[in-house]
């Protein structure tokens, strides 16, 4: 049976280039650090109406994987099309113009191809930013608060980070870590945090794409959160009571696996004030609350952009794809972070929404993402892709 590829997909719009006026836009989402645990994927805790309408909407992936747990191979993988022994992005060091300098990104490939190819947010990894992929510099949102907004947790950066200053001038001195704290919860605006101020950016955006009805476009959006500290506004801590937040199931290693296959968290202990060896249950209760609390932050963004997309007129030639760049562990095999190949890591997010198409079966999704990728009559087989939820589709995941 043929696979849909999340890139061929996503370059579906250009099967209609033959007729510029029908060519669709795209609106991407990238989420950082999201695993598939809210409403659509069967959470009854996580408040995430945003994301459940849109999974609604459109079709829902239960079994969508990454190509390897770590942000930057991850995204380097999606948006270039090729494996990370392609890309050689197996770290947080490398960027892929190095082993690919001649690669088309699929927002390039969109603008070589007479689209408005604009991004903000993370899309690319941290400071990594890739040029040739846009029409338009990309921008990265400016928040009131980045990453804190209480000032004792500023107080703790600045100190962390002197302290930090005065290791680097002796000599064989140990890395000293500048982070905060593992959360925050904090009575401001959205756009206090960074998440807020990219919805912010997206929604201009929209607004002058609107403007230009003629000119196509690929608009990708990233959300930073539910990705390490965990810290959002009050109001979504508010959504949960803690006393409802359940621990692992399986806090302990898959049976007779080795030591090295899951790592404990090293990523997370290099926040101020998280305590070394087995996360206490009460301190992983206020982690899980944070992770809950993030993810409701982001889907209000996320709710913010799909909002402004029906006010500008724009929903009805529009596709969306939302995609995670890994999962994450929160206290499962008595880990946490990502950064191993256990399914809580591997597996993601990733919803579709093409409104002018109507797909109503998977091979008609296939037909359209086979035919934009320029194969026209023939099936695409990559098998290292992820393949589609089978079988019959349920109304609420379409």
């Amino acid at each position: 049976m043929p696979l849909l590829t999340r890139r061929s997909f996503l370059a579906a719009p250009l099967a209609l280039q033959a007729q510029p006026a029908q060519r669709l836009n795209v609106l991407m989402f990238a989420v950082d650090d999201l695993r598939p645990e809210f409403g659509a994927y069967g959470s009854k805790i996580v408040r995430s109406p945003n994301l459940d309408r849109l999974a609604r909407s459109g079709i829902l992936f239960r079994r969508a994987y990454c190509q390897q747990a770590v942000c930057s191979p991850s995204r380097s993988s999606l948006l270039t099309g090729t494996r990370p022994d392609t890309t050689k992005v197996w770290d947080l060091e490398t960027h892929f113009r190095a082993a690919l300098p001649g690669v088309v990104t699929l927002p390039q490939h969109f603008k070589n191809h007479g689209y408005h190819a604009q991004g903000m947010g993370k899309l690319y990894h941290g400071g990594f930013n890739d040029e040739a992929s846009w029409s338009v510099p990309w921008t990265a949102g400016q928040p009131v608060h980045r990453p804190y907004a209480l000032e004792q947790n500023r107080a703790i950066v600045a100190k962390r980070a002197a302290e930090a200053g005065a290791a680097a001038k002796k000599k064989g001195a140990a890395r000293v870590r500048t982070n905060g704290p593992a959360y925050e919860s904090a009575d401001v605006p959205d756009n206090s945090y960074p998440d807020g101020a990219v919805a912010d950016l997206a929604i201009a955006a929209l607004r002058e794409r609107a403007a230009q009805p003629d000119k196509p476009f690929w608009l990708g959006v990233g959300f930073v959160k539910p990705h390490l500290p965990f810290v959002a506004p009050k109001k979504y801590w508010d959504m949960y009571d803690p006393r409802e937040i359940q621990l692992a199931r399986n806090p302990f290693p898959p049976k007779d696996a080795p030591s090295y296959a899951v790592q404990p968290g090293g990523e997370l202990r290099n926040y101020w004030g998280v305590p070394p060896g087995r996360i206490p249950d009460d301190f992983a209760r206020t982690l899980k609350h944070g992770y809950y609390a993030s993810i409701s932050y982001m889907d209000a963004q996320l709710g913010r952009v799909l909002d402004e997309r029906e006010r500008t007129g724009l929903a009805q030639n529009t596709v969306i794809a939302l995609w995670g760049d890994h999962g994450w562990k929160l206290g499962e095999h008595d880990g946490w972070c990502k950064h191993s190949n256990v399914e809580n890591d591997t597996k993601v997010v990733l919803v579709f929404l093409m409104n002018p198409c109507r797909a109503t079966s998977l091979s008609s999704w296939r037909q359209i993402s086979t035919r934009a990728a320029g194969f026209p009559g023939k099936a695409v087989r990559i098998s290292h892709n992820p393949s589609p939820s089978t079988g019959s589709l349920p109304a609420a995941v379409r």
